[in-house]
């Protein structure tokens, strides 16, 4: 068990500890079977003169389970997000169940905490880029798709700025259709509302107040989204080089050639090998099926 294959550009996953448990661990491989990190491994472009970028699903459609992209631990594995020791489940905000799009994050990106935003006027998370994926078909945990970049929305989550990039599966049926954030406004109406609802309120049921955005919610376009992911691959590139002091971040990489961070196939074996063996997923809790209603102020 733990081998996943599919059309993922060669790539493959293997799954250690039992999903839904604090242990449980997503490794990523490349297609001749090398263990890799999908933070700092997998290409950020998949075709750099289209604007067509490489995303690695973290959250399939219609799922709670927050799984994130673990950027603090050795080949940055997939984890589910503890939150107070307990494993973090997105709540259902009438009305939308679970996560409303395809979500992860784009590899090679950094919003770096020690650079302020000159277009919100906040740090970055410390995190790679998120993706909200718009395309019809239910991506698997780990899958690494090929988007296209369509437009942003600038959440500040916690005081900082949370890009969230909009964009659609090439292999979607409906891909050339869209070509820019209008493009969705039109094709999917209320989709774009839907999701600035989404992140306003997704914290509320945990005690939060509603998250802010930069440009009073407006979605930027797709030339201001692809600006703002280079710049986060500028971060990126320093980070690795070691120019900029990334703290917890754990850099450990195998392609990356003038990285000091850089480690041999076999170091890269040995962390795996120490992850607990794959099992069975734990059953998720009940109450995450919970509804949530509230009122809108």
């Amino acid at each position: 068990g733990g081998q996943r294959r599919g059309t993922m550009a060669g790539y493959s996953v293997e799954e250690r500890g039992a999903p839904h448990s604090l242990e449980y661990r997503l490794f990523f491989k490349d297609s001749s079977g090398r263990y890799i990190s999908p933070f700092h491994d997998v290409p950020i472009y998949a075709d750099a003169g289209k604007n067509v970028f490489n995303m690695v699903v973290e959250v399939p459609r219609w799922t709670n389970a927050k799984m994130e992209i673990a950027t603090k631990d050795p080949l940055n594995p997939i984890k589910q997000d503890v939150k107070k020791g307990k494993l973090r489940y997105v709540a259902n905000v009438f009305p939308h169940k679970g996560y409303i799009w395809n979500y992860g994050a784009i590899p090679q990106t950094w919003e770096d905490p020690g650079h302020k935003d000159e277009n919100t006027g906040c740090c970055g998370d410390n995190d790679p880029i998120d993706v909200c994926e718009i395309g019809s078909k239910v991506c698997s945990r780990g899958e690494i798709i090929q988007v296209k970049v369509l437009g942003t929305l600038a959440l500040i989550d916690e005081g900082e700025t949370d890009w969230k990039v909009i964009a659609i599966n090439v292999e979607d049926p409906e891909a050339d259709n869209y070509n820019d954030i209008d493009d969705v406004r039109r094709m999917k109406p209320g989709y774009l509302e839907a999701t600035v609802d989404w992140f306003r309120r997704y914290k509320v049921p945990d005690g939060k107040p509603e998250n802010q955005f930069a440009f009073n919610g407006e979605f930027k376009d797709k030339a201001f989204a692809v600006d703002v992911i280079k710049s986060t691959h500028e971060y990126w590139k320093a980070l690795v080089a070691k120019k900029t002091d990334g703290g917890e971040i754990n850099c450990t990489n195998l392609t990356v050639s003038d990285s000091p961070f850089c480690c041999s196939q076999g170091c890269a074996k040995a962390t795996v090998d120490a992850a607990p063996p794959c099992e069975a997923a734990n059953p998720i809790p009940s109450e995450v099926d919970k509804w949530f209603y509230y009122q809108k102020n």
